[in-house]
């Protein structure tokens, strides 16, 4: 009876303690459900703009952005915010990649500089500077032309950025006066340097550059609150009705998410669910 008793209270037991494990196994389980952690640009970056169009979250009338998404307003923040949250997931400039973050794979093709140039890597964008069509401003005008020469696409290149071929020579005019640009906060890295070694020709010629996102500064240029925009993406058809633009860079966009995730690689139709908001989930994707 004794025994009978004993195997009875090791078989409760034994129940009770596997059911422990299976409880404590299921919460385990929930507890690694990693919810994704959307970073996105504001609605006036050439970036969004162009990653929205390639990434089809856009069809040009309506925005369908994950409604929970993170708006940050720079190139920097962008990365600063994936740094340092593991569940998430942004863009940004190709140029603009610090060790901090990791770029993922794209349908099997790295965010890479050569793969941008030779068409493999979809998620690509120009960099423009554009002025009114018919201005008569000089300074400016030289500005443009040193940033399209064989010295600034030489500036171009050292950024990180791609160059346009067969860029003109340039030479000083000995000009004076002010230039005054805004737009694009992706091209700030490239267009301080460009600044730089323009006013090392250019020492009586003051430029002014204001970073407010490229549909902010095209609407600056219009409305002649600045002589040159910079936009990261390609100007928009009633755009070009008054605006001349120059290409003076290629660059890519680049998907990133913290150092400590997992995935490495991505499909882009992927890229596009999770910045809809239809994919929440890491776990929900193969491979994790």
């Amino acid at each position: 009876m004794n025994k009978k008793v004993m195997l009875i209270g090791f078989g409760l037991a034994l129940v009770t303690v596997c059911s422990g494990l299976f409880v404590s196994v299921q919460a385990q389980g929930k507890a690694k459900k990693r919810e994704i952690t959307v970073i996105s640009r504001e609605e006036s970056s050439g970036t969004r703009g162009a990653f929205d169009e390639l990434m089809k979250i856009t069809d040009g009338k309506t925005n369908r952005l994950f409604e929970e998404a993170v708006i940050v307003s720079s190139t920097d923040e962008v990365a600063s915010k994936v740094e340092v949250d593991k569940n998430a997931i942004g863009y940004t400039s190709i140029g603009a990649i610090t060790p901090k973050v990791k770029a993922l794979t794209v349908d099997g093709v790295a965010a890479k500089e050569e793969n941008v140039k030779n068409g493999t890597y979809k998620i690509s964008r120009p960099f423009v500077v554009a002025m009114r069509s018919g201005s008569s401003l000089p300074a400016a005008a030289d500005f443009v032309n040193f940033i399209a020469s064989k010295s600034g696409q030489a500036v171009v290149s050292k950024a990180g950025y791609i160059p346009m071929d067969n860029a003109p020579d340039y030479k000083a005019a000995n000009l004076t006066g002010k230039v005054t640009l805004s737009g694009s906060t992706s091209v700030e890295k490239v267009m301080e340097k460009l600044k730089e070694e323009y006013h090392k020709l250019n020492p009586n010629v003051k430029v002014e550059i204001n970073y407010n996102g490229s549909s902010a500064g095209i609407k600056d240029c219009l409305d002649s609150k600045s002589d040159i925009a910079m936009s990261s993406r390609e100007l928009k058809t009633e755009e070009k009705t008054k605006l001349t633009g120059t290409t003076f860079a290629l660059d890519g966009i680049a998907v990133i998410v913290n150092k400590t995730n997992e995935l490495n690689a991505i499909k882009s139709e992927m890229i596009t669910k999770i910045f809809k908001g239809e994919l929440r989930f890491w776990n929900d994707i193969a491979g994790l």
